[in-house]
């Protein structure tokens, strides 16, 4: 994987440190916070203030979890626990694909000026 990204995304690879994408949420814009990751060492990639674009649950997870929970009923707490199926049946390359696909997605975003493209 990063030989893969070392090549289509040069840029992102060779960074000082980890780029980190997170919400606007007040917890990760707050003065605090924002000097905690620039003392770590960590760049923070723009963000629109709410893009269901660029949030991996959205547009990967619960996309595919939805599907899977489809038609099924919980009448208890263990069959509740399908859940954790659902989470160690995902081969690695589903979580890979979904958080690859998020250099594209926010690169998609960043063309659309923050509007919403799926």
């Amino acid at each position: 994987m990063h030989a893969g990204l070392s090549e289509k995304r040069p840029a992102l690879v060779n960074q000082r440190g980890p780029i980190l994408l997170h919400d606007n949420a007040r917890p990760h814009v707050a003065r605090m916070t924002v000097q905690k990751l620039t003392e770590l060492g960590y760049e923070t990639l723009p963000h629109p203030p709410y893009s269901p674009d660029l949030s991996l649950t959205d547009y990967h997870l619960f996309k595919h979890l939805s599907t899977f929970l489809d038609g099924k009923t919980f009448r208890s707490k263990q069959e509740v626990e399908t859940f954790k199926d659902f989470v160690t049946l995902q081969p690695l390359t589903f979580y890979q694909h979904g958080i690859n696909n998020l250099v594209v997605r926010w690169e998609r975003c960043i063309a659309a000026q923050g509007s919403n493209f799926d």
